[in-house]
């Protein structure tokens, strides 16, 4: 059994990778999740800290946090891949789909750490990848998105059917990809079939900083099922 990390940013594509991975019988060791400088905020959506961690514990799959600035974040997130080598890690999961810059460098960055990069939703087709993560009953929430591209209002909106079509109809007039592959829109995994516990958030509000509306969330419990 091949035992892997998974990158983490608390979004729908890489929980769908993470979900592939265990059911192609691979060991997911931990959750590989790289934050600020500070250690308050996960830098891939700006989502804080705790929430990820609390998501983690919904999974119960343990995480791994590491801070990071820009300048140094290569460099910390070869460390890291380092350090679960030596733990027996061979490999990393991400939820890439078709941004090849970044295929290039996690294939680049594993590679130089001895390990293999996977990368299982690589060029599929992003409706029918969506279509797959709602069917397989995950359930996950919009928690940031361009505001030139979406209203506030799209902020704590369930991902399903209606969100697809919503996505499509707007597909028509603006540049929006299904997956929000190039930063059109975030989200953050709640529920599913992997989770045996729900993350309810109890408090949030909504902020927009440098073009993109976030809901800061700020709280939330695990609930049993």
């Amino acid at each position: 059994m091949t035992r892997i990390f998974v990158s983490w940013s608390g979004g729908k594509d890489g929980c769908l990778a993470c979900h592939r991975a265990l059911s192609g019988g691979m060991d997911v060791a931990c959750l590989a999740n790289m934050v600020s400088a500070d250690g308050l905020r996960s830098r891939s959506h700006g989502i804080a800290a705790g929430v990820i961690k609390a998501q983690a514990a919904a999974l119960g799959i343990p995480i791994v946090q590491r801070r990071t600035a820009d300048d140094t974040y290569e460099a910390e997130f070869h460390k890291m891949l380092l350090t679960f080598k030596e733990e027996g890690i061979e490999g990393g999961v991400f939820g890439d789909i078709d941004f090849e810059p970044h295929r290039e460098w996690v294939t680049r960055v594993c590679r130089e750490a001895g390990m293999t990069a996977y990368l299982p939703l690589w060029e599929e087709d992003q409706t029918g990848l969506m279509e797959e993560f709602i069917g397989a009953g995950f359930v996950s929430v919009v928690v940031a998105a361009r505001a030139e591209l979406f209203g506030a209002e799209v902020l704590g909106r369930k991902v399903d059917g209606d969100f697809i079509t919503y996505l499509k109809e707007l597909g028509k007039t603006k540049n929006i990809t299904p997956c929000g592959e190039a930063g059109e829109y975030h989200t953050l995994v709640v529920d599913g079939p992997i989770f045996p516990k729900r993350l309810e958030i109890t408090e949030s509000k909504r902020i927009e900083k440098d073009g993109i509306h976030f809901l800061e969330i700020l709280g939330t419990r695990l609930n049993g099922k």
